[in-house]
């Protein structure tokens, strides 16, 4: 299994100005093109990354943005990121990462 060159998916997910946790959740669905039902809550991110997302990469922006208020939850999202990795490297599935491009 080689690493195929073939135009790899990313989601670029822009957490610029964001004001609110629900407006975070809000950029969350749409870039991951999450369905309506996406419950807006990080347990919800973590289950639909697992079983929706089929992206090889996501590319945050705009977390420097942010106020101090969200850092436990920045923090969160980035560990459902990291645990996300760890498992697809586990278990060989499809290569998956994430970068913070502030």
């Amino acid at each position: 299994m080689g690493n195929n060159s073939k135009s790899k998916k990313i989601i670029r997910l822009d957490l610029t100005g964001c004001k609110y946790l629900g407006e975070i959740h809000d950029r969350i669905k749409e870039a991951f093109g999450f369905p309506e039902w996406y419950g807006r809550n990080w347990d919800a991110f973590s289950d639909l990354l697992w079983s929706e997302c089929d992206a090889d990469k996501v590319e945050i922006f705009g977390e420097s943005t942010l106020s101090e208020k969200f850092k436990h939850d920045i923090e969160i999202m980035h560990e459902i990121l990291e645990d996300n990795k760890k498992e697809h490297n586990k278990y060989r599935w499809r290569p998956f990462d994430f970068e913070v491009i502030n």
